[in-house]
């Protein structure tokens, strides 16, 4: 087995770690006290205010105006202004824990295609309103994939509706 040093291993393992007698034994006398090592990652990147608690989560890197301009459209349909939202891309959150999606805090999380993320571990079904830990899913394609196809824009309408309490 490989070993590494105290400082490679903060890059494998997230968690705090703590050094017990026995290892300071198998590290040295350089090791006085239990040693705790910090990881202090930064805050995940969101753009806009996000302030009302609704996050969207997206595959696309960039969004294309013609998908944005969906988007727009979309949580405006719904009473909400793109100021309020926050939006996040899958590069974003790579490497995130779940907890650090939790720790933000959203209401209402719209995840569309692929993020690489440990949410998709979520028992939540794409065009299905999930609720976990006072949080409200929504899963669906990619924003890039639901604006060529008019099939799944109405059946993801049909799911916002009922998210938000649209009666149309």
């Amino acid at each position: 087995m490989e070993k590494f040093d105290l400082n490679e291993l903060q890059y494998i393992i997230p968690d705090e770690l703590f050094l017990l007698n026995e290892d300071k034994r198998e590290y040295g006398s350089s090791v006085a006290e239990p040693q705790m090592l910090d990881q202090v990652a930064d805050p995940i990147a969101i753009q806009g205010n996000f302030t009302n608690g609704i996050l969207i989560l997206h595959q696309e890197v960039d969004l294309p105006p013609k998908v944005m301009e969906m988007l727009v459209n979309m949580i405006q349909a719904v009473g909400h202004s793109m100021n309020e939202v926050g939006l996040v891309n899958s590069n974003a959150m790579e490497g995130r824990s779940l907890q650090e999606l939790y720790d933000l805090n959203a209401h209402k999380i719209l995840k569309f295609g692929r993020i690489k993320h440990p949410i998709n571990a979520l028992p939540a079904r794409d065009y299905h309103i999930h609720t976990e830990r006072a949080t409200e899913y929504l899963f669906a394609d990619s924003l890039s994939v639901i604006a060529e196809d008019k099939v799944l824009k109405v059946k993801l309408w049909q799911n916002l509706k009922v998210l938000f309490n649209i009666s149309i």
